[in-house]
Protein backbone atom coordinates (compact mmCIF):
# COMPACT_ATOMS: atom_id res chain seq x y z
CA UNK A 1 0.00 0.00 0.00
CA UNK A 2 2.84 2.36 0.85
CA UNK A 3 4.47 1.73 -2.55
CA UNK A 4 1.15 2.33 -4.32
CA UNK A 5 0.66 5.62 -2.44
CA UNK A 6 4.22 6.76 -3.21
CA UNK A 7 3.83 5.80 -6.89
CA UNK A 8 0.51 7.66 -7.07
CA UNK A 9 2.05 10.79 -5.55
CA UNK A 10 4.96 10.68 -8.00
CA UNK A 11 2.59 10.07 -10.91
CA UNK A 12 0.34 12.97 -9.98
CA UNK A 13 3.40 15.20 -9.56
CA UNK A 14 4.73 14.24 -12.96
CA UNK A 15 1.33 14.78 -14.57
CA UNK A 16 1.04 18.19 -12.91
CA UNK A 17 4.53 19.14 -14.01
CA UNK A 18 3.82 17.97 -17.54
CA UNK A 19 0.56 19.92 -17.62
CA UNK A 20 2.32 23.08 -16.41
CA UNK A 21 5.07 22.69 -18.98
CA UNK A 22 2.45 22.16 -21.66
CA UNK A 23 0.59 25.32 -20.59
CA UNK A 24 3.90 27.22 -20.48
CA UNK A 25 4.80 25.99 -23.97
CA UNK A 26 1.40 26.98 -25.37
CA UNK A 27 1.63 30.41 -23.73
CA UNK A 28 5.19 30.93 -24.98
CA UNK A 29 4.22 29.83 -28.48
CA UNK A 30 1.29 32.26 -28.46
CA UNK A 31 3.57 35.09 -27.30
CA UNK A 32 6.06 34.30 -30.09
CA UNK A 33 3.26 34.27 -32.69
CA UNK A 34 1.89 37.53 -31.30
CA UNK A 35 5.34 39.13 -31.50
CA UNK A 36 5.80 37.90 -35.08
CA UNK A 37 2.38 39.33 -35.95
CA UNK A 38 3.28 42.70 -34.42
CA UNK A 39 6.57 42.78 -36.38
CA UNK A 40 4.71 41.82 -39.55
CA UNK A 41 2.23 44.64 -38.95
CA UNK A 42 5.06 47.14 -38.50
CA UNK A 43 6.80 45.91 -41.67
CA UNK A 44 3.62 46.12 -43.74
CA UNK A 45 2.76 49.58 -42.41
CA UNK A 46 6.23 50.88 -43.28
CA UNK A 47 6.10 49.27 -46.74
CA UNK A 48 2.71 50.79 -47.51
CA UNK A 49 3.91 54.22 -46.38
CA UNK A 50 6.95 53.92 -48.67
CA UNK A 51 4.63 53.13 -51.57
CA UNK A 52 2.49 56.15 -50.77
CA UNK A 53 5.58 58.36 -50.57
CA UNK A 54 6.78 57.13 -53.98
CA UNK A 55 3.34 57.77 -55.46
CA UNK A 56 3.21 61.26 -53.88
CA UNK A 57 0.07 60.10 -52.05
CA UNK A 58 1.22 61.71 -48.79
CA UNK A 59 0.94 65.20 -50.23
CA UNK A 60 -1.91 67.47 -49.28
CA UNK A 61 -3.31 68.61 -45.96
CA UNK A 62 -5.01 65.37 -44.87
CA UNK A 63 -3.69 62.34 -46.76
CA UNK A 64 -5.44 59.02 -46.20
CA UNK A 65 -3.26 56.89 -43.94
CA UNK A 66 -3.45 53.07 -44.09
CA UNK A 67 -5.07 51.02 -41.34
CA UNK A 68 -5.63 47.29 -40.77
CA UNK A 69 -7.70 45.64 -38.02
CA UNK A 70 -7.33 41.95 -37.07
CA UNK A 71 -5.81 40.84 -40.33
CA UNK A 72 -4.85 37.13 -40.42
CA UNK A 73 -1.15 36.26 -40.32
CA UNK A 74 -0.62 33.42 -42.83
CA UNK A 75 0.23 29.91 -41.61
CA UNK A 76 -0.57 30.53 -37.95
CA UNK A 77 -3.40 31.47 -35.59
CA UNK A 78 -2.23 35.04 -35.01
CA UNK A 79 -3.82 38.27 -36.22
CA UNK A 80 -2.24 41.69 -36.72
CA UNK A 81 -3.45 45.28 -36.66
CA UNK A 82 -1.87 48.66 -37.23
CA UNK A 83 -2.83 52.29 -37.42
CA UNK A 84 -0.82 55.31 -38.50
CA UNK A 85 -1.23 58.85 -37.22
CA UNK A 86 0.51 62.02 -38.32
CA UNK A 87 2.06 64.64 -36.08
CA UNK A 88 3.69 67.90 -37.13
CA UNK A 89 6.61 69.20 -35.12
CA UNK A 90 8.14 72.51 -36.18
CA UNK A 91 6.63 72.26 -39.67
CA UNK A 92 8.10 68.77 -40.17
CA UNK A 93 5.74 65.81 -40.33
CA UNK A 94 6.40 62.56 -38.50
CA UNK A 95 4.19 59.49 -38.49
CA UNK A 96 3.53 57.18 -35.56
CA UNK A 97 2.87 53.51 -36.31
CA UNK A 98 1.12 51.46 -33.63
CA UNK A 99 1.36 47.75 -34.51
CA UNK A 100 -0.40 45.04 -32.50
CA UNK A 101 -0.15 41.26 -32.79
CA UNK A 102 -2.56 38.85 -31.08
CA UNK A 103 -2.63 35.10 -30.62
CA UNK A 104 -4.98 33.49 -28.12
CA UNK A 105 -4.64 35.46 -24.92
CA UNK A 106 -1.23 36.89 -25.86
CA UNK A 107 -0.82 40.40 -27.22
CA UNK A 108 2.29 42.34 -28.29
CA UNK A 109 2.40 46.02 -29.18
CA UNK A 110 5.17 47.88 -30.99
CA UNK A 111 5.17 51.66 -31.50
CA UNK A 112 7.54 53.43 -33.87
CA UNK A 113 7.96 56.94 -35.21
CA UNK A 114 9.04 57.39 -38.82
CA UNK A 115 9.96 60.60 -40.57
CA UNK A 116 11.54 61.98 -43.71
CA UNK A 117 15.24 62.05 -44.51
CA UNK A 118 16.48 64.04 -47.46
CA UNK A 119 19.54 63.34 -49.60
CA UNK A 120 21.77 65.96 -47.96
CA UNK A 121 22.61 64.33 -44.63
CA UNK A 122 26.35 64.50 -45.39
CA UNK A 123 28.63 67.41 -46.17
CA UNK A 124 30.28 65.30 -48.87
CA UNK A 125 29.28 61.76 -49.75
CA UNK A 126 30.13 59.43 -52.61
CA UNK A 127 28.96 56.07 -53.81
CA UNK A 128 32.51 55.25 -54.92
CA UNK A 129 35.51 57.53 -54.43
CA UNK A 130 36.49 60.97 -53.18
CA UNK A 131 39.66 63.04 -53.57
CA UNK A 132 40.18 66.21 -51.51
CA UNK A 133 43.33 68.17 -52.26
CA UNK A 134 45.87 69.37 -49.64
CA UNK A 135 44.70 72.34 -47.58
CA UNK A 136 40.98 71.66 -47.98
CA UNK A 137 38.73 72.30 -44.97
CA UNK A 138 35.30 70.73 -44.53
CA UNK A 139 33.27 72.34 -41.77
CA UNK A 140 29.64 73.13 -40.98
CA UNK A 141 27.29 75.95 -39.98
CA UNK A 142 23.61 76.73 -39.56
CA UNK A 143 22.99 73.80 -37.21
CA UNK A 144 20.08 75.44 -35.42
CA UNK A 145 18.73 73.28 -32.59
CA UNK A 146 19.80 70.04 -34.31
CA UNK A 147 22.89 68.01 -33.49
CA UNK A 148 26.11 69.83 -34.27
CA UNK A 149 27.58 66.91 -36.17
CA UNK A 150 29.13 66.71 -39.61
CA UNK A 151 29.88 63.66 -41.71
CA UNK A 152 31.96 62.95 -44.79
CA UNK A 153 31.60 59.47 -46.20
CA UNK A 154 31.44 56.81 -48.89
CA UNK A 155 29.60 53.54 -49.50
CA UNK A 156 32.81 52.00 -50.82
CA UNK A 157 35.05 49.61 -48.88
CA UNK A 158 37.86 49.57 -51.47
CA UNK A 159 41.36 50.77 -50.52
CA UNK A 160 41.95 54.53 -50.84
CA UNK A 161 38.33 55.29 -51.70
CA UNK A 162 38.74 58.49 -49.66
CA UNK A 163 41.98 60.35 -50.33
CA UNK A 164 42.66 63.35 -48.09
CA UNK A 165 45.58 65.55 -49.03
CA UNK A 166 48.10 66.76 -46.48
CA UNK A 167 46.73 69.61 -44.39
CA UNK A 168 43.11 68.65 -45.05
CA UNK A 169 40.84 69.35 -42.07
CA UNK A 170 37.56 67.48 -41.55
CA UNK A 171 35.64 68.99 -38.64
CA UNK A 172 33.54 65.89 -38.02
CA UNK A 173 33.37 62.16 -38.74
CA UNK A 174 34.55 60.18 -41.75
CA UNK A 175 32.38 57.15 -42.54
CA UNK A 176 33.22 54.22 -44.83
CA UNK A 177 31.03 51.48 -46.32
CA UNK A 178 29.46 48.62 -44.38
CA UNK A 179 32.13 46.16 -43.21
CA UNK A 180 34.98 48.37 -44.41
CA UNK A 181 38.20 49.10 -42.54
CA UNK A 182 38.68 52.87 -42.13
CA UNK A 183 42.45 52.40 -42.08
CA UNK A 184 42.25 50.81 -45.53
CA UNK A 185 39.50 52.90 -47.11
CA UNK A 186 40.76 56.30 -45.89
CA UNK A 187 44.12 57.52 -47.16
CA UNK A 188 45.00 60.28 -44.70
CA UNK A 189 48.71 61.14 -44.48
CA UNK A 190 50.41 62.78 -41.52
CA UNK A 191 49.24 66.37 -41.31
CA UNK A 192 45.61 65.54 -41.99
CA UNK A 193 43.13 66.38 -39.21
CA UNK A 194 39.86 64.56 -38.53
CA UNK A 195 38.28 66.00 -35.39
CA UNK A 196 35.60 63.30 -35.10
CA UNK A 197 35.64 59.53 -35.48
CA UNK A 198 36.40 57.21 -38.39
CA UNK A 199 34.18 54.14 -38.59
CA UNK A 200 32.24 51.79 -40.87
CA UNK A 201 28.54 52.46 -41.40
CA UNK A 202 26.07 49.99 -39.90
CA UNK A 203 23.96 50.10 -43.08
CA UNK A 204 24.36 51.35 -46.62
CA UNK A 205 23.49 54.96 -47.31
CA UNK A 206 20.91 54.48 -50.07
CA UNK A 207 21.09 57.11 -52.81
CA UNK A 208 17.78 56.98 -54.72
CA UNK A 209 17.82 57.79 -58.41
CA UNK A 210 16.47 61.17 -59.46
CA UNK A 211 13.10 61.31 -61.19
CA UNK A 212 11.79 64.40 -62.94
CA UNK A 213 8.29 65.43 -61.79
CA UNK A 214 5.71 64.11 -64.25
CA UNK A 215 4.18 67.52 -64.81
CA UNK A 216 7.57 68.88 -65.88
CA UNK A 217 8.68 65.88 -67.94
CA UNK A 218 5.45 65.92 -69.96
CA UNK A 219 5.82 69.60 -70.93
CA UNK A 220 6.77 70.47 -74.51
CA UNK A 221 10.34 71.75 -74.73
CA UNK A 222 10.90 75.47 -75.10
CA UNK A 223 14.10 74.88 -77.04
CA UNK A 224 17.59 75.91 -75.94
CA UNK A 225 18.57 79.02 -73.99
CA UNK A 226 21.44 80.74 -75.80
CA UNK A 227 21.05 84.39 -74.81
CA UNK A 228 20.61 86.44 -71.65
CA UNK A 229 17.14 86.01 -70.22
CA UNK A 230 15.07 86.28 -67.06
CA UNK A 231 12.95 83.29 -66.05
CA UNK A 232 10.24 83.43 -63.41
CA UNK A 233 8.36 80.21 -64.22
CA UNK A 234 9.20 76.53 -64.50
CA UNK A 235 9.85 74.86 -67.86
CA UNK A 236 11.53 72.21 -69.97
CA UNK A 237 14.47 73.08 -72.24
CA UNK A 238 16.76 71.29 -74.69
CA UNK A 239 19.85 72.92 -73.23
CA UNK A 240 21.51 76.03 -71.81
CA UNK A 241 24.51 77.44 -73.70
CA UNK A 242 25.58 80.88 -72.48
CA UNK A 243 28.52 82.70 -74.00
CA UNK A 244 30.55 85.78 -73.14
CA UNK A 245 28.92 87.92 -70.46
CA UNK A 246 25.46 86.40 -70.88
CA UNK A 247 23.32 86.02 -67.74
CA UNK A 248 20.35 83.76 -67.10
CA UNK A 249 18.49 85.29 -64.15
CA UNK A 250 16.10 83.28 -61.99
CA UNK A 251 13.44 85.62 -60.61
CA UNK A 252 10.87 83.38 -58.94
CA UNK A 253 10.39 79.85 -57.63
CA UNK A 254 11.67 78.07 -60.75
CA UNK A 255 12.13 74.39 -61.59
CA UNK A 256 13.96 73.65 -64.85
CA UNK A 257 14.29 70.34 -66.67
CA UNK A 258 17.19 70.55 -69.12
CA UNK A 259 17.36 67.44 -71.27
CA UNK A 260 20.71 68.31 -72.83
CA UNK A 261 23.93 69.99 -71.75
CA UNK A 262 24.39 73.12 -69.63
CA UNK A 263 27.40 75.21 -70.62
CA UNK A 264 28.46 78.42 -68.86
CA UNK A 265 31.57 79.96 -70.36
CA UNK A 266 33.34 83.27 -70.94
CA UNK A 267 32.03 84.99 -67.79
CA UNK A 268 28.48 83.74 -68.33
CA UNK A 269 26.30 83.42 -65.24
CA UNK A 270 23.41 81.36 -64.00
CA UNK A 271 22.08 83.76 -61.38
CA UNK A 272 19.45 83.41 -58.65
CA UNK A 273 18.10 86.86 -57.84
CA UNK A 274 18.19 88.20 -54.30
CA UNK A 275 15.75 91.00 -55.11
CA UNK A 276 12.83 88.56 -55.18
CA UNK A 277 12.49 86.79 -51.78
CA UNK A 278 10.72 83.89 -53.50
CA UNK A 279 13.45 83.30 -56.06
CA UNK A 280 14.90 79.78 -56.07
CA UNK A 281 16.11 77.26 -58.64
CA UNK A 282 15.75 73.49 -58.79
CA UNK A 283 17.55 72.20 -61.87
CA UNK A 284 17.26 68.68 -63.32
CA UNK A 285 20.26 68.14 -65.56
CA UNK A 286 19.87 65.48 -68.24
CA UNK A 287 23.18 66.21 -69.94
CA UNK A 288 26.66 67.27 -68.92
CA UNK A 289 26.87 70.38 -66.72
CA UNK A 290 29.92 72.56 -67.40
CA UNK A 291 30.92 75.79 -65.70
CA UNK A 292 34.17 76.96 -67.30
CA UNK A 293 36.24 79.87 -68.67
CA UNK A 294 35.07 82.34 -66.04
CA UNK A 295 31.48 81.09 -65.95
CA UNK A 296 29.68 81.21 -62.62
CA UNK A 297 26.68 79.84 -60.77
CA UNK A 298 25.81 82.88 -58.73
CA UNK A 299 23.23 82.35 -56.00
CA UNK A 300 22.83 85.91 -54.77
CA UNK A 301 20.57 84.82 -51.89
CA UNK A 302 23.56 83.07 -50.25
CA UNK A 303 21.06 80.39 -49.18
CA UNK A 304 22.06 76.89 -50.39
CA UNK A 305 18.46 75.66 -50.02
CA UNK A 306 17.47 78.00 -52.86
CA UNK A 307 19.72 76.34 -55.44
CA UNK A 308 19.61 72.58 -55.93
CA UNK A 309 21.09 70.72 -58.89
CA UNK A 310 19.92 67.13 -59.50
CA UNK A 311 21.84 65.05 -62.03
CA UNK A 312 19.81 62.45 -63.89
CA UNK A 313 21.25 59.08 -64.91
CA UNK A 314 21.92 60.52 -68.39
CA UNK A 315 24.05 63.34 -66.99
CA UNK A 316 27.67 62.91 -68.10
CA UNK A 317 29.12 64.79 -65.15
CA UNK A 318 29.12 68.10 -63.29
CA UNK A 319 32.29 70.08 -63.93
CA UNK A 320 33.20 73.33 -62.18
CA UNK A 321 36.35 74.64 -63.78
CA UNK A 322 36.32 78.23 -62.53
CA UNK A 323 37.14 79.64 -59.11
CA UNK A 324 34.45 81.35 -57.09
CA UNK A 325 31.80 80.81 -54.44
CA UNK A 326 28.93 78.38 -54.87
CA UNK A 327 25.89 78.45 -52.57
CA UNK A 328 23.86 75.34 -53.31
CA UNK A 329 23.38 71.59 -53.04
CA UNK A 330 24.39 69.05 -55.68
CA UNK A 331 22.86 65.57 -55.85
CA UNK A 332 24.42 63.35 -58.52
CA UNK A 333 24.16 59.75 -57.27
CA UNK A 334 25.20 58.14 -60.55
CA UNK A 335 27.70 60.61 -61.97
CA UNK A 336 30.83 62.41 -60.89
CA UNK A 337 31.39 65.94 -59.67
CA UNK A 338 34.72 67.47 -60.70
CA UNK A 339 35.90 70.59 -58.87
CA UNK A 340 38.71 71.72 -61.15
CA UNK A 341 39.40 75.10 -59.56
CA UNK A 342 39.22 76.64 -56.10
CA UNK A 343 35.44 76.61 -55.80
CA UNK A 344 34.37 77.64 -52.30
CA UNK A 345 31.22 75.60 -51.62
CA UNK A 346 28.50 76.46 -49.12
CA UNK A 347 26.01 73.58 -49.08
CA UNK A 348 26.47 69.87 -49.76
CA UNK A 349 27.80 67.57 -52.50
CA UNK A 350 26.47 64.03 -52.98
CA UNK A 351 27.79 62.10 -55.99
CA UNK A 352 29.09 58.85 -57.39
CA UNK A 353 32.58 60.38 -57.32
CA UNK A 354 33.98 63.71 -56.12
CA UNK A 355 37.32 64.80 -57.58
CA UNK A 356 39.02 67.97 -56.43
CA UNK A 357 41.87 69.35 -58.51
CA UNK A 358 42.64 72.40 -56.34
CA UNK A 359 42.24 72.98 -52.63
CA UNK A 360 39.03 74.71 -51.61
CA UNK A 361 36.76 74.75 -48.59
CA UNK A 362 33.42 73.02 -48.27
CA UNK A 363 31.05 74.51 -45.70
CA UNK A 364 28.14 72.22 -44.93
CA UNK A 365 24.81 73.99 -44.40
CA UNK A 366 23.19 71.73 -41.79
CA UNK A 367 19.74 73.20 -42.49
CA UNK A 368 19.76 71.09 -45.69
CA UNK A 369 18.92 68.14 -43.42
CA UNK A 370 15.39 69.45 -43.09
CA UNK A 371 13.26 67.35 -45.42
CA UNK A 372 9.63 67.19 -46.44
CA UNK A 373 7.49 64.60 -48.22
CA UNK A 374 7.64 66.56 -51.48
CA UNK A 375 11.45 66.72 -51.68
CA UNK A 376 13.42 64.88 -54.33
CA UNK A 377 15.11 61.60 -53.25
CA UNK A 378 13.44 61.74 -49.83
CA UNK A 379 13.18 58.54 -47.78
CA UNK A 380 11.21 57.34 -44.75
CA UNK A 381 13.39 56.35 -41.80
CA UNK A 382 12.74 55.10 -38.28
CA UNK A 383 13.41 57.72 -35.62
CA UNK A 384 12.09 56.12 -32.43
CA UNK A 385 11.01 52.65 -31.34
CA UNK A 386 9.31 51.27 -28.25
CA UNK A 387 7.70 47.95 -27.28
Amino acid sequence: MLMVVISSIIGVALLTMGMQQRIFAVRTGAEIEARCAADAAMTEAYFVMEQKLAAKALSGANPILPKVTDGPLPNCDATYSYKITASSIMAATDYQIEAVGKCGGAEKKVIATIGFRGPFEYAVFTKDSMVLKPGTTVDGYNYGTGPKTLQVGTNSIKPDSIILGKGTIIEGDVVVGVGGDPKVVINAPIGTTITGKTYAASEENVLPAVTVPTSLASMPSKGAIKDSATISGSGKYDGIDLGKGQILTIDGPVTLYVTGAVNLSNSAQLQVSAANPNASLTLYSGGEFNCKNGGAINNLTNDPKKLKIYALNTCGGINMATAGTFYGAIYAPNTQVNLKSSVEIYGSVIASQVNQSSSANIHYDASLREASKDDQAVQLVFKRWSE
